[in-house]
Formats: structure tokens, sequence, C-alpha cells
């Protein structure tokens, strides 16, 4: 299976839980913006029917963790249809992004997929946990997979449809009734409503990345496409010091000292992590939908203050 080196850390787990070993996970190389590169995706896949494995599966990611990106799905699943792949697309931070009509292209291509999985917990701000799995399939693979046919539990002789029956589809049998939490909010904010919610997402993060030009000791480590808003601060010490042989390394101690002294002082939380070869940086998701451009310049004053004496 392949998929790019920036997926999500579930995919090599996924990879263990099945017993197909974390080596069987191809490492397709990304872009600087952190898209799937589908030319090395073609290079991987035609390397490993060389060395005798059986490619079988591409998943590609549509919002990435940190830097937010969306691999090219159209280019993508010409791959994985040229090579008879399943194409799975992670899409549970950014398929939100369907919702609305300014956005959605970002995910063009995801039709093409045989299968999707969405997080409406996430960007959507459901009640965690909220996830779904989409399938292309109409042949009741869940079932298929997961059956045991337990005759105690899933009698097939019952007075309706016993496809209403779920519990035999999943790995854990009994669960909750997460769709049900989509549902009423989808009920209650309608269509348009979640298309203003993820609107306004992109809106504030935009906000936020114009606000950081103004200022001086804020740099984006790229413009976003995204609601991922990455950026490192420099303290007064190193601004004018990007020349210094120790600037990086020094760099890199900022945020972790700024990430504990906002939570020491309760005033805001913001991840941090280092990435490939960059040091550690800010990254400010910019989802809950009661954020407000207010709290957007908070953000920025309260990393002036915290880093003033840095």
């Amino acid at each position: 299976m392949g998929s790019s080196a920036l997926c999500h850390y579930s995919i090599k787990k996924g990879a263990a839980f099945l017993g197909l070993g974390t080596d069987s996970v191809r490492v397709v190389k990304a872009d600087e913006r952190g898209k799937m590169i589908p030319e090395d995706l073609e290079r991987q896949i035609c390397l490993a029917k060389a060395e005798g494995a059986v490619p079988f599966l591409v998943s590609a990611t549509s919002g990435t963790t940190v830097l937010g990106a969306f691999d090219p799905l159209e280019a993508v699943a010409d791959v994985c249809q040229r090579h008879g792949l399943w194409l799975h697309v992670d899409a549970a931070w950014g398929g939100s992004a369907l919702l609305s009509q300014t956005h959605r292209h970002l995910l063009d291509g995801i039709h093409r997929a045989d299968s999707v999985a969405w997080n409406p917990h996430k960007l959507l701000a459901a009640g965690l946990q909220c996830s779904a799995l989409l399938l292309r399939d109409t042949t009741n693979l869940l079932k298929h997979c997961h059956g045991s046919q337990a005759s105690y539990l899933f009698q097939q002789d019952k007075f309706y449809d016993v496809a209403l029956d779920t519990g035999d589809k999943v790995v854990q049998c009994g669960r909750r009734v997460d769709c049900l939490k989509l549902w009423l909010m989808w009920k209650a904010q309608g269509g348009q409503g979640l298309e203003r919610r993820v609107d306004q997402a992109f809106a504030l993060a935009r906000y936020l990345v114009e606000e950081m030009k103004k200022r001086e000791g804020f740099e984006l480590v790229m413009e976003p496409e995204f609601v991922n808003v990455c950026f490192w601060f420099l303290p007064p010490s190193l601004r004018g010091e990007q020349k210094s042989l120790d600037y990086s390394e020094r760099l890199a101690k900022v945020a972790p000292v700024l990430k504990e002294r906002m939570v020491k002082e309760g005033s805001m939380m913001i991840g941090y992590q280092p990435h490939g070869t960059r040091g550690n940086f800010f990254r400010m998701i910019v989802a809950n939908p009661a954020l407000t451009q207010a709290d957007m310049r908070f953000l920025l004053d309260e990393l002036e203050r915290l880093g003033q004496d840095l």
C-alpha cells in the first residue's frame, strides 16, 4: 500500500493491526507544500511490482495534519486506475470543505475514490467522536469483511429488514450512534448553516494571516490553503539574526518556551511541532465556530507579550 510521507500516523498503525506490517507501507514523496507527488507514486508502484510485491491500495490525504495539504486526487486516481488499485481518501480533516461551494474544489477528484474517511467532529465541530467511512461498493462489503453471523445476536428471521442491524458490519459490535450527532447538527444548522461554518473558518484563517503580515516578529511557514496557519514567532533577540549560524537552533527553542508560558497562565493553547527539516513552529487551527477576529488579534498580542523578553 502507498501513502504520502505526510499521511496520518494511523495508516502505518492500520497496516500493523492488519498484520501487513509497517514495512508494507510505501512512502510516497510530497512536494514543498506537502502534497503527494503522483509521479513518485507511479515509481513506487512499479518498483514494488518489480520486487515481487502486490500493490493493492493507495491512501491519499485531503487535509494533512500539520500543513493542511490536499493531495491531487485526480492525478492520484489516474495512477490507481492504470494499476487497478483501490483508492482510499483520508478526508478526516479536510472532507468538510465539500460543504462549501467556495472551497470544495480542494477535493476535486474525490468522486473517483473507492472509500473515504470523514470526521465531522473536526472542522464541523460535531460532538466527539463522529466519524464516517463512505464506500463506493454496494455489495455489503463491510458485512462480508466483519460479519460473524452470530445467531444469538443477529437473527435472520426478524419481522423487519435485518439489513438495519449494523452491529455485524463493524469491528466492535456495540458502539455509540455517532451518526445521530451529525444528523441533529445538520437538522439544526441546515446545509447553508454548515457551509457558513466552513466558510467562516477559512475567512478567519485568512484574517489571521493578514494580521500577521502587519506585525514584526511573525513569519509564515507557507501561505495556507486550508485553516492550518503555520508560523514562527521571532522574539526580539532573533530579529535580524537570520544569517547567524545558530539561528535555526535558537528559533526551534522558542515555541516550547512560549507553549509552557501560555499553558501555565491559562491564556490559550496552540500546538507546535518540527516538520521535516523545519524546526519547531506553531500550528494554529482555525476551526472553532465561536472564534472571532478579536480572538485572532488576542492570539498575536499574547504571543508578543509572552515572548517579549526572549
